[in-house]
């Protein structure tokens, strides 16, 4: 019965390993080529719509999009390259957690 118990255990730990290491992380991009009121709209739309994107604010006056996602399902790079995909180069200026 222990060694059942003991295995339980050990399985029950490993499926559950990557839920306790998987976490949302915040993003701040740089993005070039904004010129116009409808350019923040569309960033935002194309980093949105990355799977794992949780929240997309962007500013046109600092030209930046601050990009709140699950680690486990994306990453910078992929929601950049959502970003350029749409005619604005999006490029890493700060990583938290």
């Amino acid at each position: 019965m222990n060694k059942y118990l003991n295995a339980l255990a050990l399985v029950g730990s490993v499926m559950l390993a990557p839920v306790a290491w998987a976490g949302e992380r915040n993003v701040t991009f740089a993005v070039d080529n904004m010129t116009c009121a409808s350019c923040p709209y569309i960033v935002k739309s194309s980093m949105a719509a990355v799977p794992g994107v949780a929240m997309v604010a962007v500013s046109f006056e600092a030209k930046t999009a601050t990009v709140t996602f699950d680690d486990t399902k994306t990453n910078p790079d992929t929601i950049a390259a959502a970003s350029m995909n749409a005619g604005y180069p999006a490029h890493v200026v700060q990583q938290g957690s």
